[in-house]
C-alpha cells in the first residue's frame, strides 16, 4: 500500500469561478495538473480532494457580495469534474487547512501515509496552511509548483518561497514523478533552522 497521498485544495466550481484571475490560473494549470493526478493514480498513490464547505453560522466565512458560496449539497461546492476519478476520496473541511477539525490525519495514518503532496488553490492560503499543519504532524511534504494556483502570481511565488524555506520540498510535477520512479519514494527534506 502506498505511503504517499496527494491532497488537493478547493478545486470547486464556486471558488474557482470567483473571479477571472482564478479561472485563468486554474485553466492554465489544468492540463498538467490532471495529468499529474493520473500519473499518481497509475502508480497506486492516494488522492484526497479537500472540499471547503462553508457553515452559514461561521462569521469568518468569505462571502461574495453577501452570498455564502460552497454550501453543503450545492453544485458550487462540488469538486470540478476534470480533477476527479472514482477511486479518489472527497473530504469536507470547514477552514483553510485540511487538517483543522477534520479526520484527515486519522485517515492518512490508517493508510500508512507518511508523505503528502499538497496541491490546489490558493497557494498562499489553503495550500500553505495545510502544509504547515501537515508539518506539525510529522509528514514529509512536497509541493508540485505547477499544481498549485493563486489568482495573483506574486502571491503564489511568495507562498512557494515560504514553503521551500520552512517545511516542504518544492519542485515541478515532472520532477516529482522522476524522483518517485528513480528512488521508489520521495526523500524527506532536511529541515534547517538558522
Amino acid at each position: 500500500m502506498s505511503k504517499i497521498a496527494v491532497l488537493t485544495n478547493d478545486l470547486q466550481y464556486e471558488l474557482v469561478e470567483k473571479n477571472p484571475e482564478r479561472v485563468a490560473a486554474v485553466e492554465a494549470a489544468t492540463p498538467h495538473f490532471t495529468g499529474f493526478l493520473d500519473e499518481m493514480r497509475s502508480r497506486g498513490h492516494h488522492i484526497f480532494h479537500l472540499q471547503l464547505v462553508n457553515d452559514p453560522d461561521d462569521p469568518n466565512a468569505e462571502r461574495y457580495d453577501g452570498y455564502l458560496p460552497v454550501q453543503r449539497g450545492t453544485h458550487g461546492a462540488d469538486i470540478i469534474e476534470a480533477f476527479l476519478a472514482p477511486e479518489d476520496v472527497v473530504m469536507e473541511k470547514s477552514k483553510d487547512s485540511g487538517f483543522y477539525e477534520t479526520d484527515l490525519h486519522d485517515r492518512l495514518q490508517a493508510l500508512g501515509v507518511d508523505t503528502v503532496l499538497i496541491t490546489g488553490m490558493q497557494t498562499q492560503i489553503c495550500v500553505q496552511t495545510t502544509a504547515a499543519d501537515a508539518f506539525f504532524r510529522g509528514y514529509n511534504i512536497w509541493v508540485p509548483s505547477d499544481c498549485v494556483v493563486s489568482a495573483r502570481l506574486d502571491d503564489k511565488q511568495r507562498a512557494l518561497d515560504w514553503l521551500e524555506g520552512y517545511c516542504a520540498t518544492v519542485t515541478d510535477s515532472a520532477e516529482v514523478i522522476r524522483v518517485l520512479d528513480a528512488e521508489g519514494g520521495l526523500p524527506r527534506k532536511n529541515i534547517k533552522t538558522p
